[in-house]
């Protein structure tokens, strides 16, 4: 699906995703228009979804995180998830097994918004209950 030149674009655009067609081509040391044509490849392919803002660890320092594990009305799940995926401080959300359906990753930028945000969400129509552990630190990430 891929080749190692394409691996080799991925890796810069990892590390910088506001890279210019011009200095990916130096990079590459290769012409413009081969960027431009791999990337398109890459982005119909569907290796390549969108280009995204990776937050600074000075901001995300600033911010207060919290997982969010949340029982859901299993006829409602749908509904539910569309209405966590509209609340931009929810930044992942994931479907896990065990008591609880899903796991909500929340930032907020005080304990005060992050408890208006539980509040929010534990008053979703669907949601039976939620347990909320509050990060204190983050010991690594990949």
């Amino acid at each position: 699906m891929i080749n190692s030149e394409d691996e080799q674009l991925l890796a810069i655009l990892r590390t910088n995703g506001r890279a210019s067609v011009s200095d990916l081509a130096r990079a590459l040391n290769v012409s413009r228009t081969t960027i431009q044509n791999r990337l398109q490849r890459l982005e119909q392919q569907g290796v390549i979804q969108g280009y995204t803002v990776e937050l600074g660890s000075r901001f995300l320092s600033e911010q207060v995180s919290a997982h969010v594990s949340i029982k859901v009305r299993q006829k409602l799940t749908a509904r539910t998830n569309l209405e966590l995926k509209h609340m931009p401080q929810v930044s992942a959300l994931y479907a896990i097994s065990g008591e609880y359906d899903l796991i909500a990753i929340v930032q907020a930028q005080n304990t005060e918004q992050l408890s208006h945000i539980l509040d929010d969400i534990g008053n979703l129509e669907g949601v039976e209950r939620t347990n909320s552990s509050v990060i204190l630190e983050t010991k690594f990430k990949r």
